[in-house]
């Protein structure tokens, strides 16, 4: 088994905030990231697929087709846009790195599988910042 890799970044802002809960509880939990003004990241998402060579080509996925899909069916709805409010796939859901990271798994996944036979999403990773990053393999 082969696996890999390719990186891209957007730009996005979001505010973790639960309409359920007071202002004061959001801000306990949430901290300054429930700032009412919103705040922005510098994303970095990196996406691996795993699977056998092809023969034909050496590929287990070409990369720059990986590059294409990625950034037509995950960037260019989120770069430089409010993930709570401009990214239609999170409508309604906490604006969490974990949510985030679920929601483009949701969407890359069947096109992975659609564009290869053989070659299948094995995980994503979203940094957030230097220090916070989650990483998603599709397990529910």
């Amino acid at each position: 088994m082969v696996y890999v890799i390719r990186k891209e970044h957007f730009n996005a802002a979001h505010r973790l905030y639960n309409p359920n809960w007071s202002e004061a509880k959001n801000e306990e939990v949430f901290g300054p990231c429930a700032n009412k003004n919103w705040h922005g990241h510098n994303f970095e998402l990196i996406v691996t697929v795993k699977g056998n060579p092809d023969p034909e080509t050496g590929f287990v996925f070409d990369l720059k087709e990986l590059g294409k899909l990625i950034k037509k069916e995950i960037i260019d709805k989120v770069d430089h846009k409010n993930l709570n409010m401009d990214v239609d796939f999170m409508t309604g859901k906490l604006a969490s790195c974990e949510n985030l990271v679920m929601e483009f798994w949701k969407i890359l996944a069947p096109k992975i599988q659609e564009s290869s036979s053989s070659a299948q999403l094995h995980k994503i990773h979203l940094v957030e910042t230097n220090k916070n990053s989650v990483e998603y393999y599709g397990e529910i």
